[in-house]
């Protein structure tokens, strides 16, 4: 999974301008789910044309090959390595295997079972490529349909955790470069090591304030609870309800809400607050965004 630069770039241009960011990820998770789609069907017909006269479980000899990696053996099973991860603290090729064929083993299972008590339903599925087709019973067809539905469900959540990860630090800097702020007031460098990887600070006289991102919607408010509990001094969002924003006001929380019409001015109030210099923004946002994330990100 990619979360390319001009995607980051594109995300964060979306936020400061108030849009909607998520059809950027979108985007890519369709991008990336079809992509894997063509090459896995490309793989199943090789298979099944290569053990055509085998009475094997073609798919389990091909798709559970122990040469093949963790993450293709667990998703072609119809399990991901996270889910394997939780379930045996560990996800280790030998214990990824061990439960990937005890996995595909229950689904093959269930998959008859359903067949049997319900055999007036049938589904073949016939996979054409440059003039060689196969065909694959219900039974195949259900293991296939039910490996792609594990796979873009892999992806989505990789990608969206990847997205907030990605873009939160690009997105303060950003912010910090819109209303000028010198370096010495956002140079995370200066930060202790022990403070540094997960979070941003905006510095002044030595004090660092710690800024958290959450791109998310108004219906997550364990997740403002989370960040509340951590002590942030300033929390940019997405959205923001009403009572996120007690919460923040509250707590002696700054906050920001991108959503709002030029809801990113409101960062400019912050940094008066906090007594960081910068300055008010005038200009074509548009063109400045591209520098700044050109400066940011081409490197």
């Amino acid at each position: 999974m990619t979360l390319t630069d001009q995607v980051v770039k594109n995300i964060i241009k979306r936020l400061i301008k108030g849009q909607d960011y998520r059809i950027e990820v979108v985007a890519l998770i369709n991008a990336e789910f079809l992509q894997f789609a063509i090459d896995f069907f490309k793989k199943v017909i090789e298979a099944k044309l290569a053990n055509k006269d085998v009475t094997i479980d073609w798919y389990k000899q091909t798709f559970l090959n122990p040469k093949l990696s963790s993450e293709e053996i667990a998703i072609n099973s119809g399990l991901n390595k996270k889910t394997i991860t939780n379930m045996y603290n560990s996800a280790s090729k030998e214990i990824v295997i061990d439960a990937s064929n005890e996995h595909y083993d229950i689904l093959y299972q269930s998959i008859s079972n359903l067949i049997e008590n319900q055999p007036d339903i049938d589904l073949s599925l016939t996979i054409k490529f440059r003039g060689v087709s196969v065909e694959l019973n219900i039974n195949e067809s259900l293991i296939v349909i039910n490996t792609l539905a594990v796979k873009r469900a892999a992806l989505r959540g990789g990608l969206w955790s990847t997205a907030g990860k990605r873009v939160e630090k690009y997105l303060m800097a950003t912010l910090c470069k819109v209303f000028s702020v010198p370096f010495e007031h956002f140079d995370q460098s200066k930060i202790p090591i022990s403070m540094r990887e997960v979070y941003f600070y905006l510095i002044k006289n030595n004090k660092y304030h710690r800024c958290e991102v959450k791109m998310m919607g108004r219906g997550n408010p364990e997740s403002t609870d989370a960040i509340f509990a951590r002590e942030s001094n300033v929390f940019v969002a997405d959205k923001l309800s009403d009572l996120n924003k007690h919460q923040a006001n509250k707590l002696k929380v700054k906050w920001v809400e991108l959503r709002n019409e030029d809801g990113y001015k409101r960062f400019a109030t912050i940094l008066k607050e906090l007594d960081i210099p910068f300055k008010n923004f005038e200009g074509n946002l548009d063109n400045h965004l591209d520098i700044i994330l050109t400066e940011l990100l081409d490197k």
